[in-house]
């Protein structure tokens, strides 16, 4: 089979393989790449990764499964976001744990739904695992923080859609600020200029939740100003420098979100991976959640992919880019 690694004399360049196709083992699927979906993981990851398959994001065709499999069978169109600890989804065929697999939506082509699984599982655990929004929560106020990008877009989406919050995304471009709203914002502010300023000018003093996509260390210090007395913060984009004193007075909740610890671990709830991953389905096809596919980069190749990484690593980028076999 046909597949992509990082280039081990040149990080920034991927070269085209061929190597044995994997045979699924226990409860493993083996699905045949349709398309993949970029994510900052695989930027991250590259660098001094020579030799391995990246890819996180993916939607395609099962075509043979392990022993135990007890979800699908071969035919059956999923996608999903995959395991960190294991060659990515860069490749014609490529092995998957089925409980963190998904159906892919019916409404969306494969191209569409690679878009998908990674932001999608990131959002949803954010917002109801780590922040624990729940029904009670319905009108209250959440910060979003870098709202028009790949995970920002579902956040906004799930909230405001699906939890019926007050949503205010940051965004600090024309065009990014329009995303922002189409995914259903009620306000939009610069996280270019003074967050808690505008906050007040918008009539809030404190907002009740807060989800950061971008940058935790240069907004810790205003999210901690914004966050009400009990609130709940959540961020995926690690820090080594933030002062988690900061919140102590008001008796705020920071956690992280990382939506492959479960793989990782193997935690006891892996499987809610693949139920999340099925009510994105439900609430794609229902037209209550829209697709954020926003490039489509056209098939894969080793010169596509480079073009693409180039292109993740832009601090432009809106919604989400993807590649198709």
């Amino acid at each position: 089979m046909r597949a992509f690694i990082v280039d081990p004399a040149n990080p920034s360049q991927f070269l085209a393989v061929e190597r044995e196709a994997p045979v699924p083992t226990g409860r493993e699927l083996q699905v045949q790449v349709k398309a993949v979906s970029l994510n900052p993981i695989d930027t991250k990851v590259r660098a001094g990764r020579g030799g391995r398959v990246l890819g996180w994001d993916a939607a395609g065709i099962v075509t043979a499964i392990g022993p135990d499999v007890r979800f699908y069978r071969p035919g059956d169109a999923v996608y999903y976001a995959g395991d960190i600890k294991r060659d990515g989804c860069n490749a014609e065929l490529h092995t998957v744990d089925e409980r963190i697999v998904g159906r892919k939506p019916h409404s969306l082509d494969f191209t569409a739904a690679a878009a998908i699984p990674l932001t999608a599982l990131t959002a949803w655990e954010g917002l109801y695992e780590q922040l624990l929004i729940g029904d009670r929560d319905r009108g209250r106020t959440l910060l979003v923080i870098n709202a028009a990008g790949g995970v920002g877009s579902l956040v906004v989406q799930l909230a405001k859609r699906l939890s019926r919050l007050t949503v205010i995304g940051t965004a600090s471009r024309d065009e990014s600020i329009a995303w922002t709203r189409k995914q259903g914002a009620d306000h939009v502010i610069n996280h270019r200029g003074d967050l808690p300023a505008q906050l007040k000018a918008l009539g809030h003093d404190y907002v009740d939740f807060i989800y950061c996509c971008h940058d935790t260390a240069t907004h810790f210090d205003a999210m901690a100003t914004m966050i009400a007395p009990q609130g709940r913060i959540v961020s995926i984009v690690e820090s080594k420098d933030i002062a988690v004193n900061k919140l102590m007075g008001k008796k705020a909740t920071f956690s992280w979100e990382l939506m492959f610890t479960k793989a990782m671990f193997t935690t006891p709830d892996i499987a809610s991976q693949r139920d999340i991953l099925n009510k994105v389905a439900d609430l794609l096809d229902e037209g209550v959640l829209t697709g954020t596919l926003t490039e489509d980069a056209g098939p894969i190749s080793a010169e596509a992919l480079a073009q693409a990484h180039v292109r993740q690593q832009s601090a432009s980028m809106i919604g989400k880019l993807a590649l198709r076999f």
